[in-house]
Formats: C-alpha cells, structure tokens, sequence
C-alpha cells in the first residue's frame, strides 16, 4: 500500500536543502577497535555523523596501507550517505573526499535509483534516473588496495534459514568466519550452533546518526534503502583486514524478481543478481581484482532452501526472519516474513514442527487471507519484504489443495481455495521448481556440487 503523495514534499524539500555534501570521514584505531567517521550535511545546514566500529579479534591484521584504509572506508562512507541523502532528497550531491570517474558515478547513481526504488514507489515519488540527483566529486585520487588474500571465507549471517544452509555448507572449510552487522539473538545463536561464538565471528557495529532519527519523525522523507549494499561494501573491509577473498552471501534467485510486476521496483535490489554483478565488476576495477563477492546460494530458489533447512534440526529454536518481531527476538506471526516463511517450510515439516518455530498455528489464521493472497500473486503487487516469488507460493498452496487435506481445511487455506478454486497440480509443480537451476551465478566450481547436496 503507497503512502500519501509525498511529491510536493520532494519538491519543498529539494529547494529548501538544494544540495548534500559528503564532507569528510576519519578512520581511527583504539585499543580495542576499528572506528569510522562520516561527516555528512544538508546544505550546511543539518550535520550527520554515523559510524562503523569493528571491534578488533586475533584474525585481523589492520596494518594496511593507509591508502588502502581510505578506499575501504570512502566507499562505505558512499553507501552509508544514501540514508541521509534521502531526508531531502537534495538535488546535487557533493563528494569532497575523492574524485570519482564517469564509470564509477555511473555506478552510484544506478545503485541509489535502483535501490531507492520502493523509496520512491511508496512515497508516490515521480522522478527519473537522469533527474533524481547530480554528483560532483572532488579531492584526491583514490587508489587500488593493496594486499594480499588467501581462499578463505567471509560469510555473512543475519539468522534466517538461508545463511544457516550456507552455514552448514561451508562450515568444514578450514579458514570460515562468520560476518555479522548489528546481530540479533538470532545470528549470534545460528553462528553458535555452527561452532562459531563471538570471538571467532567478525562484528560489525552500526551506530545511525540520532538527527536522523528525529527528523523522521518531524516528517522528513523516509523509506527503504539499499542495507544489503552497505553490507557489501563493509565487507570488503573486513575482507581486507582478515585476508580473507571469499565474500560468501546467502541470495536465492528468487531475490531478483521484481516486488511491482513488470518494472525494476525491487524491494531486494541490492540482493538480486543484477546488483551482484555490477558490484563485482565494479570492485575488480576500483578496489582490488582478487576480492570475490558472490552469493553462494543463486543457484537456488526458495524452496530448495526451505528444503534443505529443515534437515538441520538444531537451527529450528535458533533462526528468526521476522523484521516486525525483530526488537523482541520472536515471530510475530501476521507479517508477510512469517507468512512466507511458514508456507515454504510447511512442504518439508509437520504440524507440530511448525507449531514449535512460530508459536502458533498459522494455518488456523483467516486474518492473514490478504497476506497471502499478496504473496500468491492475486493482488496487484507482492509485500515490500524479503520473500520468494509468486510461483513457489503457489506450488505449495497447490500442494496443500491437492495432498495436505488437514491443510487444506484449516480457516486460512479454506478461505484462499474458496476464493481462488483453481489451483494447479500440486506435486507436479513443487517438483519442477525444486529441480531446477538457476544458471546465472558466480558460485566457485569448487562450492557447485554442495549445492547438489539432495536427499
């Protein structure tokens, strides 16, 4: 559902704060940690100082070239910006750090639309790639990091099912360290049941700048923005500060279908593999050639996941990937995560093993008949959330209506089937889907054949 038309107050906005300005960031080591600094203002008007902290562990060795450090550290200062950005929606934005090629603005201004894009669809925002911002760079030249890499691997864990199947894939690999920003109970406990605590798991700290916060609520403009973006690129620092080349991340293929049918509109922009790509290339040419970031689990869709998650038992009173009940470490059981969630496990585990992770029986909800029907497809659009496509929604409702008669009975299913009688095979469509292979991914060679780990 959009909010109220917010396109006047795009255009008050932008006259008001006409520009943003990247002023500065500072890098500093502690006794226990790695800290940046970004210095951010709105016309000179509002400052903004978030910060990175990285609390130091014995497998880092930060004794990088400074230029190094200030590449590293610039180019988080550049995804973190976006969420400042966006308070005004200024119309030119001033880089004064480091100057910037036509090739990398080109990069910036495709990923701030494209990751602002539900922003912007939400706030019922009309306004083009080409008009959206105008970027100015100055400064010094940034250069390529230099350092050297072994084979290990970074694996970021935000405790959903699907960093845990990369989890258990991965976790014999001899050099293997857990990547978490800001966790939860959750990651920390899926990292745990993996054999990492916190001192083997690389953290990251997070600190929003609190004027932000406030002017949120005074009713500047809000929305979504890009965070797997910024994951992205803080893990190249930490890529760089353990040795470690491997970026391993846990997006499905389902991440890159678009949330409004037939446009780019992409609640999981910075998840899908058009991102993935345009990020590599980008790396390889601005950073350093050696860094591999790719997401281990593309090959896959959701519910193959969902099928391999659900062998692993001890994960089960571990995982959440409920954002609404996220501040209370539970499933709130009547968002479209929780939803989407319960149906792509309820094709592998039984009743009562559902029952146990939710805390409820989900099924028995006839409240969550619009929840799903959006994430089947029969309204106009799927949820602005992290949940898989419209056909693997419905190849599980059509394997409950063909199967699962206790299902299929239950008060929610019974008002979908009514409503939405003509389902097709079930066990014939569950099957494809879970057969198939999505071939457009950067998974190593040496990883493909884990991925064909089937019972």
């Amino acid at each position: 559902m959009k909010s109220a038309d917010q396109q006047q107050k795009f255009f008050q906005l932008r006259e008001k704060y006409p520009y943003f300005v990247f002023q500065s960031y500072q890098i500093k080591q502690t006794n226990g940690s790695l800290k940046l600094i970004f210095n951010f203002n709105l016309a000179d008007t509002l400052h903004f100082s978030p910060e990175i902290e990285i609390p130091f562990r014995s497998f880092y060795d930060w004794n990088l070239p400074e230029a190094s450090l200030q590449n590293l550290a610039f180019h988080i200062g550049m995804i973190e910006l976006i969420s400042y950005w966006k308070l005004s929606c200024a119309p030119r934005v001033i880089i004064r750090p480091h100057q910037l090629t036509e090739v990398q603005l080109k990069f910036w201004k495709e990923l701030y639309y494209q990751g602002l894009g539900e922003f912007f669809y939400l706030n019922n925002i009309k306004v083009s790639q080409d008009d959206f911002m105008q970027i100015k760079s100055d400064g010094s030249v940034l250069k390529a990091i230099e350092t050297t890499f072994s084979e290990g691997v970074l694996l970021p864990v935000g405790g959903g099912k699907d960093s845990v199947v990369s989890l258990e894939l991965l976790k014999s690999e001899k050099q293997l360290i857990p990547l978490m920003v800001n966790p939860g109970p959750a990651s920390l406990r899926c990292a745990a049941v993996a054999g990492f605590g916190e001192e083997q798991s690389a953290i990251v700290k997070r600190s929003l700048d609190p004027l932000m916060l406030a002017l949120n609520q005074q009713g500047f403009l809000n929305g979504h923005t890009p965070f797997s973006a910024l994951l992205a690129f803080v893990s190249l620092l930490v890529s760089a500060g353990t040795g470690f080349r491997n970026i391993a991340l846990s997006n499905e293929s389902s991440a890159s279908e678009a949330t409004v049918p037939d446009t780019q509109i992409n609640h999981q922009y910075s998840k899908s593999i058009d991102f993935e790509q345009d990020f590599r290339n980008y790396v390889s040419a601005f950073i350093h050639p050696q860094m591999n970031y790719f997401s281990l689990l593309r090959p896959l869709n959701e519910l193959q996941i969902a099928e391999r998650f659900s062998r692993h038992l001890a994960y089960h009173p571990a995982f959440r990937s409920c954002n609404a009940g996220s501040k209370t470490d539970s499933w709130c059981g009547k968002c479209p995560k929780c939803l989407f969630t319960w149906i792509v496990l309820s094709s592998f585990l039984r009743t009562e093993e559902l029952e146990a992770i939710f805390g409820k029986r989900m099924q028995d909800d006839s409240k969550l008949l619009g929840l799903l029907e959006s994430l089947a497809g029969q309204t106009a659009l799927k949820p602005f959330e992290c949940v898989g496509t419209v056909d693997e929604v419905q190849a599980v409702l059509a394997l409950h209506h063909t199967r699962n008669e206790e299902f299929a009975r239950s008060p929610l299913l019974k008002h979908y089937f009514d409503k939405h009688p003509n389902q097709p095979s079930g066990e014939h469509y569950l099957k494809l889907l879970l057969e198939e292979r999505n071939q457009l991914h950067f998974v190593p060679q040496k990883w493909i054949n884990k991925l064909e780990d089937r019972p």
